[in-house]
């Protein structure tokens, strides 16, 4: 796996999203320092809305689940698997993310997952 340093933990908001552009396309970053895992990353592109624009949501939770709401219609995207709760046939491409000596580094590739159609 190839990964694509962003920059610092300090270009980081905590419990807020950033864009970054990775292997030309827009990535949505979110960190959340209380969490395990920190940092998540998914495509910024919200398909409901058609824009780019899903760094810009509001990060809370839905039955357990960490979710990004879009700020355009307000459905809600799963931070670790792309789903969308409000239509379940909608994907977001999903990235891994991770913190190394302070510096974030995203998969150049999104993750392969299992398609919902």
């Amino acid at each position: 796996m190839s990964w694509h340093n962003i920059g610092t933990i300090d270009n980081l908001v905590a419990n807020s999203g950033v864009c970054a552009l990775v292997n030309n396309q827009q990535v949505a970053i979110f960190y959340i320092p209380q969490n395990p895992t920190a940092v998540f990353a998914i495509s910024n592109y919200d398909p409901i809305g058609k824009a780019n624009v899903l760094s810009r949501g509001i990060i809370g939770s839905i039955d357990n689940k960490l979710v990004v709401a879009s700020p355009l219609y307000k459905q809600h995207f799963c931070l670790e698997t792309g789903e969308c709760l409000e239509a379940e046939a909608i994907h977001l491409p999903v990235f891994n993310a991770k913190i190394e000596d302070g510096s974030v580094f995203i998969s150049s590739e999104p993750k392969v997952t299992t398609a919902v159609a």
